[in-house]
C-alpha cells in the first residue's frame, strides 16, 4: 500500500523539516509542503490543491502540521480523506489568540477596525480583516489527531488546548517544560517518541 505522510511546517519553518520524519516512517513517502499562504482564506485554496494532486498518487495519506501550519490544515483539509493528523503545538483558536495578541500591544477591537492593520512590537501584523474571518471560522476537523503540546507554550494555553482536544476527541501528550517550538535535542527526542508511540 502506498502511504504519504505531508508535513506543514510553522510560521518560519521550511518543508525541508520533513527530513527529520523520514526515519520514523519508513513505510512511507515523507513529502515537505513548502507553502506561501499568510492566511487561512490563501490557505484554503493552496492547502486543498496541493493535498489533492498528492493525495491521487497514495492510497493513505497522514499529515504532520506544526503550529499555525495546523490551523491552516484544519481550516482547509477538513472535508479531505486524511488517514490521521499529527499536530505538534497547533493553533487551535485563532480568535483567542489573536486578542491575547491585541492585548500584549495594548490594541482594542475599534482601533484595530480604524487602522486595519498594526504592526506589534513582537514581530507580528495584527489585522482587523484576519481576526474578522477567525471569529466567522471556528475550527471544525474531525480526522483522528494527536496533538503534542510543551507546558510552557506562549501561545495557547494549556486551558485551550485540553477543551479543543476533548472537543475534537484528540490524544493529547504534555512535555513538562516542552515549548511552543520544539527544537532542542531533548524535545526532539520526546517528539519522536510520541509519533512512534501512535504511529
Amino acid at each position: 500500500m502506498k502511504k504519504a505522510i505531508i508535513y506543514i511546517h510553522g510560521k518560519g519553518g521550511c518543508a525541508e523539516e520533513a527530513e527529520h520524519y523520514k526515519p520514523l516512517f519508513e513505510n512511507s513517502d515523507v513529502i515537505g509542503f513548502d507553502y506561501t499562504s499568510q492566511s487561512p482564506w490563501e490557505a484554503k485554496a493552496e492547502f486543498s490543491a496541493y493535498f489533492d494532486a498528492v493525495s491521487n498518487e497514495y492510497e493513505k495519506v497522514s499529515i504532520i502540521a506544526n503550529s499555525v501550519g495546523a490551523y491552516f490544515s484544519m481550516m482547509s483539509l477538513s472535508d479531505r480523506k486524511i488517514d490521521q493528523a499529527y499536530f505538534i503545538s497547533p493553533v487551535v483558536d485563532m480568535k483567542k489568540l489573536i486578542e491575547d495578541m491585541m492585548t500584549w500591544a495594548n490594541v482594542t477591537a475599534p482601533e484595530l477596525q480604524e487602522q486595519r492593520e498594526i504592526e506589534t512590537n513582537f514581530g507580528e501584523i495584527l489585522s482587523w480583516e484576519y481576526f474578522c474571518y477567525a471569529k466567522e471560522h471556528p475550527v471544525i476537523w474531525t480526522i483522528p489527531t494527536h496533538i503534542l503540546y510543551g507546558d510552557n507554550d506562549n501561545l495557547t494555553s494549556y486551558e485551550t488546548i485540553c477543551s479543543f482536544a476533548n472537543r475534537i476527541g484528540a490524544t493529547l501528550t504534555v512535555m513538562k517544560n516542552g515549548e511552543h517550538w520544539f527544537h532542542t535535542q531533548e524535545q526532539m527526542s520526546f517528539l519522536d517518541d510520541w509519533i512512534r508511540r501512535y504511529d
